[in-house]
């Protein structure tokens, strides 16, 4: 048996080469991450938008609520105790966008692409409370939020 040593001898251009393979390596990979950052970007702006505009829905439901319930005490005052009385004075009191269905005032807050289904429950009189909520609902007329 012979004890030689092969060697492998590399021209002087393959180190040139092998720079060439590792600057379009890290090329490729910035533009990846870059696309990824920027993508991320689109993607969380649009979701504060969408949170921003449920966060409207949720204030004005709200503001319906307090509403109702000024009503809902107005018309308790007015009643004096009498249940009768005071249903019929909460059906003559009611806003245009607001219906009286089996004791739960119902409505609808929307933004053209989202819509929050309401309903509170009219509690009957003698509590300090004088509503709930019975449904809360956000729907999206294309069936997602983004």
């Amino acid at each position: 048996m012979s004890n030689r040593k092969s060697s492998v001898s590399l021209g002087p251009g393959a180190s040139s080469l092998i720079l060439i393979f590792v600057a379009l390596s890290m090329s490729v990979l910035a533009m990846l991450s870059l696309m990824s950052a920027r993508n991320d970007l689109r993607l969380s702006e649009r979701s504060a938008e969408v949170t921003e505009a449920v966060y409207r829905l949720e204030a004005r439901a709200e503001y319906q609520r307090a509403a109702l319930n000024g009503m809902l005490k107005s018309a308790a005052d007015a009643a004096g105790g009498d249940q009768d009385a005071y249903v019929a004075l909460i059906e003559t009191t009611l806003p245009d966008n607001v219906t009286l269905d089996e004791g739960r005032l119902c409505w609808a807050e929307t933004d053209g692409y989202r819509t929050l289904d309401c309903a509170l429950t009219v509690l009957p009189l003698g509590g300090e409370a004088r509503s709930e909520w019975a449904r809360h609902d956000l729907t999206s007329e294309t069936g997602d939020f983004f």
